[in-house]
């Protein structure tokens, strides 16, 4: 697999992620690092354009990207992430909120090829959250996403 060096952009991203959820796994797309190893997966969705509500992002991050109409559902779980990826400090704001579509889509599917906005291309899947965060394995992106959600889980 041939990637495409990534580096965070030198100041402040307002995101919007959404998590949608199948037989209590997060969908997810995968993260690699410049060797093309998996290192993370991250919820989808994408950046904020100016003048643009979170909400309506989502929105069209997931038809941009899936082809699929969402239903944004509760309030949004806000998050700051001040990461490091290959030596560059990146600095994002998080709008993270639950998405529902219809059961029909990719019901079929374990995983979805898609592609950024760049035309970078992409695979998503379902995982466990009890599968993320561990010595070895995937991360789950945002830093700290997967305490957080277990925390909701549990009130």
């Amino acid at each position: 697999m041939e990637v495409t060096p990534w580096r965070p952009p030198q100041h402040v991203k307002v995101k919007a992620l959404g998590l949608h959820w199948r037989d209590g796994k997060l969908l997810a797309a995968e993260v690699f690092d410049d060797q093309g190893h998996l290192v993370g997966v991250r919820p989808l969705g994408g950046g904020v354009e100016f003048g643009e509500r979170w909400q309506a992002a989502l929105v069209r991050e997931f038809k941009e990207e899936l082809g699929v109409d969402v239903q944004l559902t509760g309030a949004p779980l806000v998050m700051e992430n001040i990461y490091t990826h290959h030596g560059a400090t990146g600095h994002e704001v998080l709008f993270i909120g639950e998405v529902q579509f219809s059961t029909d889509c990719f019901a079929h599917l374990t995983r979805i090829e898609f592609h950024e906005d760049n035309g970078t291309p992409c695979t998503a899947r379902w995982f466990a959250l009890s599968e993320l965060d561990l010595p070895g394995g995937p991360a789950l992106f945002p830093a700290g996403l997967k305490h957080t959600l277990l925390q909701a889980a549990d009130t």
